[in-house]
């Protein structure tokens, strides 16, 4: 039987690397389709790789803790079914559609919306009948120079087509020694690694775009003496990484505001005493997950992101919630959290946290939302700007409550005050929409018996 190797996935449009955390299944075991053979950390979030055929686990080519790109071999396969590889390994599409009406509908979010996402999810426009093609149109790619009628199909399994298209290879040009003559993996390697004659330069199909210009260098720091050096996780890469790319591509804009949650807490306060017999408790970040789900349906302008030439606006409210964790940040989503009541919104949010926090968070739950609330006031901290969670359009940035003099009407009196301060991307959103949200969001928490409705 052929080996095979079996290449660290792309789980998610975002993934560019996974760090594998741990191995199931030891060198010369035999496995079976679905068997779980390692588990890997990628996107902040661990998930499984199933072995994708029968066969026998013939080695690791990765090490445990050690951090492999994707596409990157990590173990060694025996097995005849090399077709199933291909289907599951096989490299992610250039584009995938964009979410239409929600960021939630089978698409993950990207890491940043790039320019190209302003065709992302839009057919292409066909000339109508009996129209001129325009000039501009690209020359028909060249008939196979093979024995393959035009317009019929090449027999190659999805993994020699993957890495056929990777070196820019024509596969109607390229002999399989596979049954029926199918092109196998083992075929078009032969040719990358001139191993055959390989196809005329007439064959290759378009010139592969020009690398892209490297980025600027960034002084290295000189580590002091005594000091350790730690190992970047996949988390910290990875929040390290959207980090940059949201203040690089984002413009951020920024607006504060001073709340009186004196009556938010005093609700809190009642809710807690009337659930507490079903063990569950309403924290502040949860009615700020209310209250803000509640002025982005008022204010859908706010619940958009930017995609280059367009802006793609949720119908959807899906709430994220940013959680600190020893390895770095994770913000799971709260879906349809203005369709939510109260307790069911405390509930979920406190199973997701646990969730994170133990790392069994799935991609579904770290994907798709719409708006971010970041809350450092249990640290003490009363004002602070946070960056925007691409490809969401604003972010806000809850302080500390504390106690203030305040006027209320010709007295002065102690009450609990909140500064909360919503960062936005420019792109999509002017400064007069968020303040009108902010001021909006202001009022729900300042009466907000209006979010328990």
């Amino acid at each position: 039987m052929p080996e095979i190797d079996v290449p660290m996935p792309k789980m998610s449009m975002t993934m560019t690397e996974g760090e594998l955390i741990t191995w199931r299944v030891a060198e010369g075991e035999p496995v079976r389709a679905g068997d779980v053979i390692c588990e890997v950390m990628s996107d902040k979030v661990e998930m499984e790789v199933e072995s994708p055929a029968d066969g026998t686990l013939l080695r690791h080519t990765a090490a445990e803790g050690e951090t492999v790109a994707v596409g990157v071999p990590i173990a060694k396969l025996e097995s005849e079914t090399e077709e199933l590889l291909g289907d599951l390994f096989a490299p992610a599409p250039e584009a995938e559609p964009a979410p239409v009406g929600g960021p939630d509908q089978g698409s993950t979010a990207p890491a940043a919306i790039q320019p190209a996402a302003a065709t992302e999810g839009t057919a292409p426009r066909q000339p109508s009948a009996g129209a001129a093609a325009p000039s501009s149109a690209p020359a028909p790619a060249p008939a196979p120079t093979g024995d393959v009628a035009p317009g019929q199909r090449v027999k190659a399994s999805p993994l020699a087509r993957a890495i056929a298209k990777e070196h820019g290879l024509n596969l109607g040009s390229i002999t399989g020694s596979g049954r029926g003559g199918r092109i196998l993996r083992e075929d078009v390697l032969a040719i990358v690694r001139g191993e055959t004659g390989g196809p005329p330069a007439a064959t290759l199909s378009a010139a592969a775009p020009a690398p892209a210009a490297a980025p600027a260098q960034v002084p290295v720091a000189v580590p002091a003496d005594g000091a350790d050096e730690v190992p970047l996780s996949s988390m910290r890469k990875m929040v390290a990484r959207r980090l940059v790319e949201s203040m690089q591509s984002a413009p951020h804009f920024y607006l504060t505001v001073e709340v009186d949650v004196e009556p938010l807490l005093k609700l809190r306060s009642d809710l807690n005493n009337d659930v507490a017999e079903q063990g569950i408790k309403v924290s502040v970040n949860d009615l700020l997950v209310k209250a803000c789900a509640t002025a982005l349906r008022m204010h859908p302008g706010v619940n958009v992101s930017w995609a280059g030439d367009k802006v793609l606006k949720y119908e959807q409210v899906h709430i994220g919630i940013a959680v600190a964790l020893e390895g770095g940040l994770i913000v799971p989503v709260i879906r349809d959290a203005d369709r939510k009541s109260l307790i069911e919104i405390a509930s979920e949010a406190k199973a997701l946290i646990v969730k994170a926090r133990e790392g069994g968070l799935s991609p579904q739950e770290v994907t798709g939302g719409t708006f971010t609330i970041s809350n450092l006031g249990m640290f003490g901290i009363e004002q602070f700007t946070a960056v925007i969670n691409p490809p969401e359009a604003a972010i806000l940035a809850v302080g500390a409550t504390t106690r203030a003099p305040v006027a209320v009407g010709d007295d002065v009196v102690i009450r609990s005050q909140m500064k909360l301060t919503l960062s936005i991307d420019h792109r999509p959103l002017d400064g007069a929409t968020a303040a009108a949200f902010l001021a909006t969001l202001k009022d729900l928490l300042e009466v907000p018996l209006r979010i328990t409705a």
